[in-house]
């Protein structure tokens, strides 16, 4: 193909299918010029970022249509856009929007616990949704180059907003460590990308698949194998990074405890969505092809994915169980618990792994189970650091012991937090627990009992940290040192915290409906 029909095909395709699917991210784009030039020309008006953000969001999320997408008349099969860079379907438009509403949200939950400061939130809100840009790229990747250019997009920004509050110490502690630790991964990372590319000779994922697929069919790999392994062990160095999965979970605590809680909510849920869509991207691109025989070529690799991300799952879920045992920081109690639930997340990418060949439908209930606990964890994770920030604000504390007599100063501030943790737990018949066993179905239909064991024990052990904080809130004497924060229900704190939990006791009991959609955006999924 010449230059000429090269350029002619690239146009084509941008002004043809790309340009309809990439609205989305293209009204971001759009929304942080907003911002930058209403910070320019109107420095005074207090709500212009805030506004604009919200506005540029809302626009999204409409030309996101998932509402059209995942009905029943919604697509029939996947599109690949910019010349197979990303790809378009069901998966990527659920992932997409889910983000778009979290993002929504938490420009007003940052309007109601008033982080950032006024002469900051145009920087803010830029970040906040440069990352997002991001994360979008990162749920629709169909290409290892796309992977790390939206992992780093994703990235740099969240090292920015760790450390936004730059007067205090531990934020700027925190937002080194972060990028730090964070830089060393996305080397390690890269590099993994390049010995696997190098070694099947193309970065587009079903091509490396076919390759890969070729390769086993033809015998023995030889020295390929190890360079092979080694290079899927390096970029899920990176992977586990977003996730903060064991072993790479280092940075999570303190990140979460020196950075402001309106950060840390954002960092919990946003990265770990993104990061999750990226995972099952990977482990469909390089464990699937729509060729029977290559299917079955590439089973030693989806088995191998499938240990590699149950035994991260398994590790994960009950370290940061144990190691919540003994905080006394709020945040960094969250944090553990991220770390937890990150865990729970991967079981059902590992019941995917194995399923894939052998049940296509299993592994698209598996791909569903990941998303319907996602966007229930969206609900749980943000409304916990919402109540954080909130006690924060009246209190100027983060510790547990100081939540102490919140239930008889803050009655339905500390009812929704209670339901909240509650639901973080996986106790019925709250939202927490459907995610639960949508996650636990699916690890059982892949016969992963052992998993399955080592989740509904840390499901138990969890139990007793949770616990201890609805103890200290219900029970606990109020200390006169630290009176307990009055946040009444009808506040705008309190009707924030109410819609957030007003989804996870509907939910718990109507959840059909969610699945519904759930299912739909694994429905083009797995071939």
């Amino acid at each position: 193909m010449n230059f000429h029909l090269l350029l002619r095909s690239a146009l084509d395709d941008t002004l043809g299918p790309t340009l309809a699917a990439f609205r989305p991210e293209l009204a971001l784009c759009a929304t942080i010029v907003a911002l930058l030039v209403v910070r320019m020309f109107l420095p005074r008006w207090r709500l212009g970022p805030p506004c604009v953000a919200a506005v540029g969001v809302i626009v999204a999320l409409v030309l996101a249509a998932p509402w059209h997408y995942l009905s029943s008349v919604g697509m029939d099969r996947a599109v690949p856009i910019f010349t197979g860079m990303l790809t378009f379907d069901t998966f990527s438009v659920f992932l997409r929007s889910l983000l778009l509403l979290f993002v929504l949200l938490f420009v007003m939950f940052t309007q109601c616990s008033g982080v950032p400061r006024e002469e900051s939130a145009t920087e803010f809100y830029v970040l906040v949704l440069g990352a997002t840009v991001g994360m979008c790229l990162m749920v629709s990747a169909n290409h290892m180059l796309v992977v790390f250019l939206g992992m780093e997009m994703a990235s740099l920004p969240s090292y920015v907003l760790a450390g936004m509050m730059r007067h205090e110490r531990r934020a700027s502690e925190a937002a080194l460590k972060y990028a730090v630790y964070g830089a060393g991964t996305a080397g390690v990372m890269l590099y993994g990308i390049s010995l696997l590319v190098g070694a099947l000779g193309s970065a587009h994922l079903p091509t490396m698949a076919g390759a890969l697929a070729d390769a086993l069919a033809a015998g023995p790999l030889g020295d390929r194998a190890v360079v092979l392994m080694l290079g899927s062990l390096m970029i899920a160095v990176g992977l586990a990074f977003k996730l903060s999965a064991v072993p790479f979970h280092f940075w999570a605590p303190d990140v979460f405890e020196g950075a402001t809680a309106e950060v840390a909510a954002f960092l919990s849920v946003a990265s770990k969505a993104a990061a999750l869509g990226l995972l099952v991207r990977l482990v469909v691109g390089l464990g699937g092809v729509a060729d029977p025989a290559g299917l079955e070529a590439l089973a030693p690799v989806r088995h191998y994915l499938g240990i590699l991300i149950a035994s991260l799952a398994a590790v994960t879920c009950t370290f940061g169980n144990l190691a919540a045992y003994g905080q006394t920081n709020l945040k960094r109690l969250l944090a553990y618990s991220t770390i937890a639930h990150a865990g729970y997340m991967m079981m059902p990418v590992a019941a995917m792994a194995f399923l894939m060949g052998r049940d296509p439908a299993g592994a698209r209930a598996a791909a569903a189970a990941v998303v319907f606990y996602v966007s229930i964890y969206l609900f749980m994770n943000l409304g916990a650091f919402a109540v954080v920030a909130f006690v924060r604000n009246a209190t100027g504390s983060e510790q547990i012991d100081h939540l102490a007599g919140l239930i008889r100063r803050s009655t339905g501030l500390a009812v929704c937090f209670a339901v909240m943790l509650f639901s973080l737990v996986g106790l019925p018949p709250l939202a927490g627990f459907a995610g639960k066993f949508a996650a636990f179905a699916a690890v059982y239909d892949a016969g992963l009992i052992s998993l399955l064991v080592i989740g509904l024990v840390n499901t138990v052990l969890s139990l007793f940290y949770y616990l201890r904080v609805v103890k200290v809130m219900a029970l606990a004497p109020e200390s006169e040192e630290h009176p307990a924060a009055e946040i009444p229900l009808g506040s705008t704190p309190g009707v924030f915290c109410l819609a957030l939990t007003v989804p996870l006791v509907v939910w718990g009991i109507w959840w059909n409906g969610l699945f519904t959609w759930a299912q739909a955006a694994a429905a083009l999924l797995v071939p």
